[in-house]
């Protein structure tokens, strides 16, 4: 039976259509996919995204633990900010990508996907061993809510005491929301600005319903995972399972950026990663654009004349852009943008054109 978010009961007044995600009963939809998607990008959405991990890690050697843990350098991490990074195994391959909040000089949030959060629960209570910090799984007591789009910092300053100019990209605080503690953080996965709203998960439905009434006047709407995922396609964002897994390095992402090679001391995977990033990966992820009206989609094959080169990993016609988007791992020599590619859609095939991620930018 799929778990249900404290906010279940909300979305089901609402109308929500429901989908199983990661175990989980998640709002897909609610009226239209595609005006949500419309929503975010000219106004707000209003997510639930409860179904996510969050993980604290506390103690003098916090710091210490997560740089052995993770390819990341978060020791680096000041106080007050936040990192993207992902945590491997010992060949190399991705278990999860991560977004990791240092909340003081001793202690960090570890937020991983749904899908993913006993094996990095699991690997983290691992990692621990022999350094001063422990590892604290609050995922069932925690709420997760975001509103992204144009708008959210006019939405956001109706109800919170936090000063949100002062508020960077990648960055949280503690904050004040009509009389409710949250962490306030400037993160999101739908490439416009927003906020996620750490709170406690018998709060939800109440900051839930102080953020509809806020955001009324300005346009936002609740939104499901169905625009989330074309939402984050058109940013180029990386999905755990499509783009990203135990069988891909970050370099094959394009993501090598995240590997710190240059912290000091041994790191979960460091030896693998450090043979990886010597040598050609075999394919690359790219996007690619498409003609007409029909997306390619999850594992359909990409094709250069009669040759299989590469498979899709996700795609959809994009709402903002109106025209069909994807992204794919191509053999790397056919990774530079404006090359000509087909795609093999149900058996009918279509010209694709490789291109540079993202697909959108907000201005």
């Amino acid at each position: 039976m799929s778990k249900e978010t404290s906010l279940h009961g909300v979305h089901k007044g609402l109308g929500a259509l429901f989908t199983d995600f990661a175990g989980w009963s998640m709002p897909v939809r609610y009226a239209s996919e595609l005006a949500e998607h419309k929503a975010v990008r000219e106004a707000a959405g209003l997510f639930d995204l409860s179904h996510m991990a969050e993980i604290h890690v506390r103690g003098t050697q916090a710091a210490d633990v997560l740089d052995f843990a993770l390819v990341g350098n978060l020791s680096g991490v000041k106080p007050g900010r936040a990192r993207y990074t992902m945590i491997c195994d010992a060949d190399g391959g991705v278990l999860d990508d991560l977004v990791v909040y240092r909340l003081a000089d001793e202690e960090y949030l570890v937020v991983a996907n749904a899908g993913n959060a006993d094996v990095v629960a699991a690997a983290l209570a691992e990692r621990v061993a022999g350094f001063d910090a422990v590892v604290d799984n609050r995922s069932a007591e925690t709420a997760l809510l975001a509103v992204q789009g144009p708008k959210a910092v006019e939405i956001l300053g109706a109800v919170t005491d936090a000063d949100l100019g002062a508020l960077k990209y990648y960055a949280s605080v503690p904050a004040v929301v009509k009389g409710h503690n949250v962490l306030l953080a400037r993160t999101g996965y739908t490439g416009e600005d927003g906020f996620e709203l750490y709170v406690p998960a018998e709060e939800a439905p109440s900051v839930w319903r102080i953020l509809t009434e806020a955001g009324e006047p300005h346009g936002l709407v609740p939104a499901g995972l169905a625009c989330r995922d074309t939402l984050r396609l058109e940013a180029g964002m990386p999905l755990y399972g499509n783009e990203l897994s135990l069988q891909l390095s970050p370099f094959e992402a394009g993501l090598g950026r995240v590997v710190k090679f240059e912290k000091p001391g041994d790191f979960v995977g460091r030896a693998a990663l450090e043979e990886l990033a010597k040598a050609d990966v075999p394919r690359v992820r790219v996007g690619l654009r498409g003609a007409g009206r029909r997306a390619p989609r999850h594992g359909y094959r990409l094709l250069s004349g009669e040759t299989e080169i590469g498979e899709v990993t996700s795609g959809a016609l994009s709402p903002t852009l109106g025209y069909p988007i994807a992204m794919a791992y191509v053999d790397r020599a056919y990774t530079e943008p404006g090359t000509k590619l087909s795609v093999d859609i149900r058996g009918r095939i279509e010209p694709v054109e490789v291109v540079a991620l993202p697909f959108y930018s907000r201005a």
